[in-house]
């Protein structure tokens, strides 16, 4: 144990710790034999209840040994067939995330008494939309670890709202639950953290620097711009500059009218904008907004100025002349476990035997039996703990009637038939799985881009140094955690959220790594990302968790040993679909054939495509709207 370990609780022994992660991390790398990188995990018929599990979830240790297996060492052989699946099923999807569970949705209202087989790496459904829950002084939380909140739902596909309405989801019922006066009823507004380690001084500033006021109806800001720059530990320049970024109005792009506007900012990255048009030259104002891009995946010299502007509210759109678009959907169409709740909707319709009730309301604190998931003789199959490693058809693909599915299921290799797949997975490891599609296909497929994100959620006994600081929500500049905030506050089918600061809470972190001033592009710091999530041991995230929020929270009376009670970190280096906006090509039409992501999801035989991969787009919409699409190609 390091020094100073036992003032921040890492003694406590109140986390799942995850021996397995050593052994995750070597197989990750190459180092450790094929026999035990494929080690059995938890099966259906467990007693363990995934999304009650702490420690390191997400891309857990068992879910992508054996996909790197086949992925970096070009493993072929899996040893003889002892699963095998004599079942003569219509449909095998491949991946439970809510794409694929959309599209085993669908496939089931074209043929209401067909059979279906769905196969997922992970020892839970849901893909990235992940359900963390925590008892804590007898009290459930409920937490989102990854796909987060129906946004803008009005303006969703004509498909994604008829699934929506299918489940029977009641999208008015989320201005109810959502108490959008919580954070200013509490006083709990926005805050940027300065840690002494940066910084020179740890110091909290009631200043919205990271534009966190976009997703969380916060309370207003306390005093002026100016007081709030002043506090800030910047040298005398680097202040005067932030604090005439957080304040001009005058037009940077004079000259052009909106549409000009949006491309131009569209084709410049933040930084240029910062410093070509608006005159930022100081190191330090520069280091305060590197980090704060989030799930843009990148630093602000490789994504675009519009991008960080108006999705993220990074400091300078006053300046950007453009007007101020206020009449979007507020951001609160929120299940306190996120959309994991979408997933759950969907397994449950297609698996009555797995949960109790019919509503939106019941899912939330619906007991799901995972012994239920993979019954002999179901129409409805869904088998966890499976990564599929070969999909090729029973013959010329022109001709063929069934399609063959290999996987390796708890480190036996399994094997099915069906007349249909959908391959609903990341796409990139498709073109491992599939060795006889073009070659022009998987090619496009390699080029799949996904943001590494980390959201980490650590259950506290009580939230009164956040009551007593009037912080709701804090960005922190080179901090492991760019964020930290309370999650949000949402009572639905008797779920109840927090009522005042002594009652336990969830907090909400999140950390998007990428390698900034290095003159990387998005594509080329996503794999950088990608290598230090699965090289850095839960222990290590623990710790930096604990530190930062004592450093934040420490003087408002917050001690870690005492108030933590669980943490639970969301790994997910394979993130949310993007595109590198400043460098590839751009089309009007984002169908466009010439797209990669269009080029690789073209049906290939009896075997499709979807995933929000195939959009390019990490949305619930963008994850449906394939869904519909591959099972509208099967035909």
């Amino acid at each position: 144990m390091k020094p100073g370990d036992r003032n921040l609780g890492m003694d406590r022994a109140i986390t799942r710790r995850d021996i397995l992660h050593g052994a995750g991390a070597l197989a990750a790398a190459g180092l450790l034999p094929a026999t035990l990188s494929a080690a059995p995990m938890a099966g259906n018929a467990s007693p363990l209840y995934p999304p009650a599990l702490t420690g390191l979830r997400g891309s857990h240790p068992g879910s992508f040994e054996v996909a790197h297996e086949l992925a970096w060492q070009g493993r072929r052989d899996w040893g003889p067939v002892v699963e095998n699946d004599a079942t003569d099923y219509d449909l095998v999807v491949v991946g439970a995330g809510i794409s694929g569970l959309a599209a085993a949705h669908f496939y089931l209202k074209e043929h209401p008494n067909a059979r279906l087989l769905i196969l997922d790496n992970h020892d839970d459904f849901g893909g990235h939309a992940k359900r963390n829950e925590f008892l804590t002084r007898g009290r459930k939380l409920i937490g989102y670890g990854g796909s987060q909140t129906l946004e803008a739902p009005a303006s969703y596909a004509r498909a994604s709202k008829t699934l929506l309405a299918d489940l029977g989801i009641d999208l008015d019922r989320f201005y109810k639950a959502y108490d959008q006066g919580f954070f200013r009823r509490h006083g709990l507004g926005g805050a940027v953290f300065f840690d002494k380690a940066g910084w020179g001084v740890d110091r909290m500033v009631h200043y919205d620097l990271g534009g966190l006021g976009y997703t969380l109806p916060l309370a207003r800001r306390r005093g002026s711009v100016k007081a709030a720059v002043e506090a800030m530990p910047m040298t005398r320049p680097a202040r005067d500059q932030l604090l005439a970024l957080l304040t001009s109005t005058d037009d940077a792009l004079p000259g052009l009218n909106v549409g000009e506007r949006l491309h131009v900012l569209g084709g410049i990255s933040y930084r240029s904008y910062l410093s070509e048009y608006l005159g930022i030259s100081e190191p330090q104002v520069f280091a305060a907004l590197q980090p704060l891009t989030t799930d843009l995946g990148a630093d602000i010299a490789a994504v675009p100025a519009i991008d960080a502007l108006y999705y993220v509210g990074l400091p300078g759109y006053g300046a950007s002349g453009l007007p101020d678009w206020d009449d979007e959907e507020p951001y609160i169409h929120h299940f306190p476990d996120g959309n994991a709740a979408i997933a759950r909707l969907l397994v449950r319709r297609m698996i009555p035997n797995a949960a109790p009730g019919s509503t939106m309301q019941d899912i939330v604190l619906a007991n799901f039996d995972y012994a239920k998931l993979d019954v002999t003789g179901a129409p409805v199959r869904l088998r966890l703990n499976s990564t599929a490693v070969n999909v090729r058809h029973d013959g010329d693909p022109k001709s063929a009637k069934r399609v063959k599915v290999d996987y390796v299921h708890q480190g036996r290799h399994g094997q099915v038939r069906a007349r249909h797949c959908v391959l609903a997975c990341y796409n990139a490891i498709i073109p491992f799985l599939c060795q006889d599609m073009p070659s022009s296909q998987r090619q496009a497929l390699s080029n799949n881009l996904k943001t590494p994100m980390l959201y980490t959620n650590v259950a506290l006994n009580n939230w009164r140094p956040w009551k007593a600081s009037g912080v709701g929500a804090v960005s922190a500049p080179g901090c492991y955690h760019v964020n930290a905030m309370l999650d949000f506050p949402v009572d639905l089918g008797g779920y109840e959220f927090a009522d005042g600061p002594d009652d336990p809470v969830i907090v909400h972190m999140e950390r998007f790594p990428h390698r900034p001033n290095a003159g990387l592009s998005k594509r080329e710091q996503a794999p950088l990302g990608r290598h230090e999530m699965l090289a850095t041991p839960f222990e290590a995230i623990e710790r930096n968790t604990r530190a930062q929020l004592a450093a934040m929270f420490s003087g408002a009376g917050f001690d870690p040993a005492r108030d933590i009670e669980a943490i639970t970190v969301n790994r997910w280096p394979h993130g949310y679909a993007t595109r590198d906006w400043l460098e590839d090509d751009y089309y009007d039409d984002e169908d466009d054939p010439r797209y990669w992501y269009v080029k690789g999801r073209q049906s290939f035989g009896r075997i499709t495509v979807a995933n929000s991969d195939a959009g390019a787009q990490a949305t619930v919409d963008a994850a449906i709207v394939q869904a519909h699409r591959a099972v509208r190609e099967l035909g």
